[in-house]
Order: structure tokens, then C-alpha cells, then sequence
């Protein structure tokens, strides 16, 4: 049975770049960070919620070309103040694929973006 949610993985180009990304932007830690014979894999997480991480890949000798589409459908942060978090992610850079929130389905708000290769990520912002 499933008890909780493990992670999510994404298909990086550079892994520097994306954990520089993912550290910098938004306070992920590095658990773990280690290869095999045919990829770099690394852990990260946030402090407040440890048991649940995003696991980077980098291909050292990649197999085949990654579709887009299929490096991962999106990875969602809940924010307390999504227009507090839109001001201040647009001052680091981070440009949003809307110029205005969108409603969810539970009556919040939402935002996309794109990270470093490209993942969708969303702030969301709960009722």
C-alpha cells in the first residue's frame, strides 16, 4: 500500500546548474549525490518536509533523446502568498508563463514557470 509520496524525479542537462537552481531559488538541501555507471543522481529537500524530495538525473552517457514533454509533467510548492512569491521570484529571475495567477480547482490560486531544463513548476497558493 502506498503511505506517502517519495519523490519526484527530473531529467537535467547540468547538474551543477539545477541543484545551484533548486538551492538557490527555493532552499532545497542536498541529501544525497552520487553516480553509477550510466548517471548522476542527486537528492534534495526541504527542511520543513524532508520525507518528500525532488531526485535530479544527468545521463552520463545518455541512451536515447529525452522528449520534452516527458522530462516531468510539473512539480507544484504551495506558497502562503502567491502574489508575495510572484514579486519576489520575478526580482531573481524567474519569468512565469502567465502574467496573472490562475484559479485552481479548490478555489486557490496558481502560477507556471519553467526551471533550468526546461520541468514545469507551479506555485500554488491554498484557501
Amino acid at each position: 500500500m502506498i503511505r506517502k509520496m517519495e519523490h519526484v524525479a527530473i531529467i537535467v542537462k547540468d547538474m551543477d546548474q539545477s541543484i545551484q537552481f533548486y538551492s538557490e531559488m527555493f532552499g532545497f538541501t542536498v541529501r544525497l549525490r552520487g553516480n553509477n555507471p550510466n548517471r548522476e543522481m542527486a537528492f534534495l529537500y526541504l527542511e520543513a518536509q524532508p520525507d518528500m524530495e525532488i531526485e535530479l538525473i544527468q545521463d552520463i552517457d545518455p541512451v536515447g533523446e529525452y522528449n520534452e514533454s516527458g522530462i516531468v509533467n510539473h512539480l507544484a510548492f504551495t506558497v502562503d502568498d502567491l502574489d508575495a512569491s510572484i514579486r519576489y521570484y520575478r526580482e531573481k529571475g524567474i519569468v512565469f508563463t502567465s502574467e496573472e495567477p490562475k484559479p485552481t480547482l479548490e478555489g486557490g490560486r496558481m502560477i507556471l514557470f519553467k526551471g533550468p531544463n526546461e520541468e514545469l513548476l507551479q506555485f500554488v497558493e491554498r484557501i
